[in-house]
Order: C-alpha cells, then sequence, then structure tokens
C-alpha cells in the first residue's frame, strides 16, 4: 500500500470512528451504516405520510364480519380499508355543503 493510500485509509477510519463515538452503540451505527447506503441510491426525498392515530368507532357485527372478510379476500389492513371509504365519502362529499 502506497503512502496516499495509507493515509486515506487513515483519514477514512479517523472519520469512521468519530461517526461511532456518536452512538450509544454498535447496533445504531450499523443501522445508520444501512440508511447511509439506501439513502445513496436515492433520487429524491422519500415523501413522509401523515401520522396514524388510534381512532375507535362502533360498527355493527354484520358490518365488522364483511369488513374483515373484505380484509382477507384482498390482502388489505383494517385500517388501509377504512381510510380508503373514509377518503372516498370525504372527496365525494366535497363539492356539497
Amino acid at each position: 500500500m502506497d503512502r496516499a493510500s495509507a493515509n486515506v485509509k487513515a483519514e477514512r477510519l479517523n472519520h469512521a470512528r468519530e461517526l461511532l463515538q456518536r452512538f450509544d452503540h454498535l447496533p445504531d451505527a450499523v443501522q445508520a451504516y444501512r440508511y447511509l447506503q439506501q439513502a445513496r441510491r436515492l433520487r429524491q426525498p422519500v415523501p413522509i405520510g401523515d401520522t396514524k392515530v388510534a381512532f375507535t368507532v362502533k360498527l355493527s357485527q354484520a358490518l365488522v364480519r364483511r369488513v374483515r372478510s373484505f380484509a382477507n379476500t384482498t390482502g388489505l389492513s383494517l385500517s388501509e380499508i377504512v381510510s380508503r371509504a373514509l377518503l372516498a365519502i370525504l372527496k365525494q362529499r366535497r363539492g356539497r355543503g
């Protein structure tokens, strides 16, 4: 190894050491490395979705059975089905009152 590449390696190792010191333990550093590897391949920022919160409603047993059956058939989660249904209704109502 020539001196220039040894110097470059030393700089990189020192930089990696500084990065590792910012983390409490190695698994955090490993996860950060994985994110860096994924970020390198991004062509644009990843959109951040709206935060989800729990929302409890009461539905008839028959409707719950139908929704669960639909979820099993489609592979969609109950949350996704309800979200889509509510968004569709709200979109229709947008032009009214």
